[in-house]
């Protein structure tokens, strides 16, 4: 009998590891409203959670201002498109991460940074204002997951007063799950991850240099970031979770996942190869709570296919690959 229950423990200590992993994607807004028709090939896939991506635009690195939810933005990104697009992935029963971010024309968010004092209470004013428009359309939705932020690592590092009472506002008026989401490299600067419920990751982590790594080539060398990355877990005693993951399928693709300027040469098994390893690697991990796989358009039928160099893997090998984890990982 004791070894009857010893093995029922372990049964269910091993089932309760696997269960309720976020197996997401990361749906890009459009200039139409979301329909059945885009839903079908999500759950053809078998995810179980969308990022929606309102993005934001600023016009160099230390503008105060903060365009969004602006008409002449694509209705996906604006408020009516994500109302229609939570209401109908809720009723496809998957569950929504919402995730405003900021795009800068030339420059990266996380080197955004003011000149003088008044420069940055005007900026985090404004960004206070964008973050909490948000997280009371999340609240009216119903929306599962808010994420603060996105790779904002010196604003982040230069603030981090602001980034506490942000939260605590964020909270009085949004009641569901909290994370944010900093760039790989930058991570463990982050000195508010006690105060969410993830540590999220945009995981573009530099993995193997050759031009079609084999699997087991990509596991090991997945090892010092998985250390790190399970001990930062340990200490902070919250799951992590990858907001971002993804490879393009090109040569080279896990040399430096994060660079889509190179110039590229159309290598499916790279990706493929490059996919397998992280789920080998993360998904069975009980501190890992899922990802987010980057990046998936709208119009299935016409995007990505054998010849596409992006990221995503709509219509190529790698799209069986995310399959079949998400459907053993549901």
């Amino acid at each position: 009998m004791k070894k009857l229950s010893y093995l029922v423990f372990l049964l269910f200590t091993f089932c309760s590891s696997q269960e309720n992993k976020i197996n997401g994607i990361s749906f890009v807004a459009s200039n139409t409203l979301t329909s059945q028709k885009e839903v079908n090939p999500v759950k053809e896939i078998n995810a179980n959670w969308v990022t929606l991506m309102p993005f934001a635009f600023m016009k160099t690195l230390n503008d105060t201002t903060i365009f969004y939810n602006s008409k002449r933005q694509w209705i996906g990104e604006r408020e009516e498109g994500i109302v229609n697009a939570s209401t109908i992935f809720h009723s496809n029963q998957m569950k929504i991460m919402l995730k405003p971010q900021i795009w800068i024309p030339r420059g990266f968010t996380g080197h955004i940074e003011m000149k003088t004092e008044e420069e940055w209470m005007k900026f985090e004013n404004n960004y206070a204002k964008f973050i909490l428009f948000y997280a009371e359309l999340a609240q009216k939705q119903s929306i599962e997951l808010l994420c603060i932020g996105t790779e904002l690592n010196y604003f982040v590092k230069n603030r981090p007063q602001f980034w506490h009472t942000l939260i605590q506002k964020i909270k009085k008026t949004y009641k569901g799950q909290l994370t944010y989401a900093e760039n790989w490299d930058t991570y463990q600067n982050v000195p508010f991850f006690k105060e969410l419920d993830y540590i999220g990751i945009d995981a573009y982590f530099p993995l193997a240099n050759e031009q079609t790594p084999t699997i087991s080539q990509l596991e090991e060398k997945w090892s010092t970031h998985k250390n790190s990355i399970a001990n930062f877990s340990k200490n902070i005693k919250k799951k992590v979770l990858f907001t971002e993951y993804g490879y393009q399928s090109m040569d080279y693709t896990t040399h430096e996942p994060w660079n889509f300027s190179k110039e590229k040469k159309v290598n499916l098994l790279a990706q493929k190869n490059a996919l397998q390893a992280l789920y080998n690697e993360f998904w069975h991990e009980d501190w890992f709570a899922g990802g987010f796989l980057w990046k998936w358009f709208e119009n299935h039928s016409q995007v990505g296919g054998l010849n596409d160099t992006d990221y995503t893997v709509q219509n190529k090998p790698s799209f069986e690959i995310v399959k079949q984890v998400y459907e053993k990982m549901k």
